[in-house]
């Protein structure tokens, strides 16, 4: 059974920082991209980090240069480290990932970041 458990949300004031992680579980994540989404109140959940299986990383203009994702393929782990948080930032974090080439969309229960003085 294919898992991807996130952790490291919280309350943070703004201007703060956090770092959240997620571990797959039941796959390699190597042959994987891997994404991080976000999802706030009424909102619809957009992409916020991406990196490819190859390394290759993009993100949107609302987060570049405060954003930055990473992998540990050794370790079956994506993170993502948020700097200078904003309280647009405030969302359900969800880490998502799909082979290359493949078709099959694998999500986490989200972590909730919540940016907030």
């Amino acid at each position: 059974q294919v898992q991807f458990v996130e952790s490291g949300g919280g309350l943070v004031q703004p201007g703060g920082s956090l770092r959240l992680s997620c571990v797959a579980s039941g796959i390699s994540t190597s042959t994987y991209h891997l994404d991080w989404y976000r999802q706030g109140p009424g909102k619809q959940r957009e992409l916020v980090a991406r990196i490819l299986w190859g390394g290759i990383t993009n993100y949107p203009d609302s987060v570049k240069g405060r954003f930055t994702i990473s992998r540990d393929d050794a370790k079956n782990t994506v993170n993502l480290q948020m700097n200078s948080l904003k309280p647009e930032d405030t969302a359900v974090y969800y880490c998502h990932g799909r082979e290359a080439g493949g078709s099959v969309d694998y999500w986490g229960q989200g972590t909730q970041v919540t940016v907030s003085s």
